[in-house]
């Protein structure tokens, strides 16, 4: 292969590869816009999955927290052997 240095053949090739730039210009344009707006959303999207996880754990620690305190009133009920106002002795 060899390099000629006609400059019709140099034109030709100038212009070819400012033919491929323009090409290469139109073909990413609107790609970049739907790229980032792709990944902007799918943070946003974690942001909201991240509230939601940390406001469902909140919940459930307070509902343990009942639960928990619900079983040690009944447990501290069935340890007393009598019931207020009643005479009647009741056991495990």
């Amino acid at each position: 292969m060899s390099f000629t240095t006609d400059p019709n053949v140099m034109i030709i090739y100038a212009l070819i590869f400012l033919l491929g730039l323009l090409i290469g210009v139109f073909l990413t344009a609107g790609g970049r816009r739907k790229w980032k707006e792709r990944y902007s959303s799918e943070t946003e999207r974690r942001k909201q999955l991240e509230n939601a996880h940390a406001d469902r754990e909140k919940h459930w620690a307070t509902q343990e927290k009942e639960w928990r305190e619900r079983d040690s009133l009944r447990a501290a009920a069935l340890k007393d052997p009598r019931e207020p106002g009643d005479g009647e002795v009741r056991s495990l």
